[in-house]
């Protein structure tokens, strides 16, 4: 057998090509539409239409614009839902960019504490490619987040309104990483003069002040103290003034973090279920709480989300966004597509295959604000409520079938007392530690 591609091989690829009439008239459709649009399978939108047994009234639709806030987004979402619901509130809306601002802050100094820790590491080696590929990306984890909030608190959005870089986030991440790459090569090239760690700590110190210098350029500075200023569907002024971000958070939202528990679904051979897992270096806040999951079969994680919606509170989820979802219809459903009739080639790769092989892994995080049940307890498709502005989707929301939940969906957070008894024992069991480029290490 020829190792290269011949000339006898492309002559049978190209009559195999125009022997099938099938094939000639995906080619017109395909390159005057595009392949997507031309597959789209209208059957699979209008089975998952968007009415749901069981919804949850929200505010209006939040948009992450052009940057990668979404776990950001869902968890104010979520964060806000407390606020409506609790102040009878037509609307209302945390700052993303008040979150924003000390996230790129603390990941800077994660990322500089990771340098200090790893500078036996030589350059080009697996770890030290990990941590310089991408320092401080707009991604994160629930997890982190709760680091965040209750370090920093919240504020609402008029407080700390979006501005021009928070929108479009690329131009800051950029220079924000040649910056800490930069930084990253002064410590280690001190280190290897000598320096020791007490010296290079005092270097790190100032690389922070200039982080906070240019965050608060293309940020604003955040405010210490907030005023809550709203009026209910009644129209009746609620108004407190002087809160720090920690007490607007305490009173306001009066959400316990610590409650919160993320539960994954990977199916892979090297994660046995019922197990706990963190990721080595993977956080923000140093002094924060880890990164940790229990690892649990997927019908698990619909019981728990399920439960949570009955009991009125939305639900945090982490997915892969990019299979199998169309944002004109707001449909995500594996047949959406029909990728296999059209295109006559197989796609077999089951979920833990696909997470072995690098095809999927999580990338987006959005809230659950319904779902629909048949006989009052089997899913058939959930009510998403996503960050991408009213003109995706419906009006915003998306539907996603059960089925494109068992197999795209990778992370839930619940609060444990929507937990078994079994699976509140996992949280006091040592966590298996992950490699820092594990795909459950993956931010949304």
């Amino acid at each position: 057998m020829t190792k290269h591609i011949t000339q006898e091989a492309l002559a049978r690829y190209s009559e195999n090509f125009n022997g099938s009439p099938a094939g000639r008239i995906a080619r017109d459709a395909v390159m005057s539409a595009g392949l997507l649009k031309t597959c789209l399978n209208p059957m699979s939108a209008r089975k998952n239409n968007h009415e749901f047994s069981l919804t949850i009234k929200q505010g209006a639709m939040t948009n992450q614009k052009q940057s990668g806030r979404c776990w950001l987004f869902a968890a104010a979402n979520v964060m806000r839902s407390r606020i409506i619901k609790n102040y009878n509130l037509e609307n209302f809306e945390l700052s993303q960019s008040y979150l924003l601002f000390w996230d790129k802050l603390e990941k800077s100094n994660w990322f500089l504490e990771n340098i200090l820790d790893t500078l036996d590491e030589p350059v080009g080696s697996r770890l030290l490619c990990h941590l310089l590929s991408d320092p401080v990306g707009d991604g994160g984890q629930w997890d982190m987040m709760a680091g965040l909030v209750k370090k920093y608190g919240v504020v609402p959005k008029y407080a700390m309104p979006e501005s021009a870089v928070s929108g479009s986030t690329r131009e800051m991440n950029r220079v924000m990483t040649e910056l800490l790459r930069n930084d990253a090569c002064i410590l280690r090239r001190a280190a290897g003069e000598g320096d020791g760690r007490e010296k290079l700590e005092e270097k790190k110190a100032l690389m922070l002040q200039d982080i906070y210098r240019m965050l608060c350029i293309c940020l604003g500075e955040p405010p210490k103290t907030v005023d809550m200023e709203v009026r209910d569907k009644k129209g009746t002024l609620i108004q407190e003034t002087g809160l720090t971000p920690k007490e607007f958070f305490q009173k306001y939202v009066d959400m316990d973090l610590n409650d919160y528990i993320s539960l994954i679904n990977a199916p892979t051979g090297d994660k046995p279920f019922y197990r706990r897992y963190t990721v080595d270096m993977l956080g923000s806040v140093k002094e924060g709480q880890p990164v940790c999951y229990i690892n649990l079969p997927i019908e698990e994680l619909k019981k728990a989300a399920i439960a949570q919606l009955k009991d009125g509170e939305p639900v945090w989820f982490g997915c892969d966004m990019g299979p199998y979802v169309n944002r004109d219809t707001g449909v995500m459903a594996p047949d959406i597509y029909d990728l296999t009739d059209f295109l006559q080639a197989d796609f077999p790769m089951d979920k833990a295959q696909r997470l072995d092989y690098g095809q999927s892994l999580m990338t987006h995080a959005m809230v659950f604000q319904g779902v629909n049940l048949a006989d009052g307890e089997v899913p058939t498709r959930w009510q998403v409520e996503n960050s991408w502005g009213e003109d995706s989707g419906k009006k915003g929301y998306y539907v996603m079938s059960d089925q494109w939940f068992t197999e795209y969906l990778y992370q839930v957070v619940v609060n444990k007392k929507h937990l078994t008894r079994e699976q509140l024992d996992l949280l006091d069991t040592k966590p298996i530690v992950l490699k820092p480029w594990d795909p459950m290490g993956s931010l949304a």
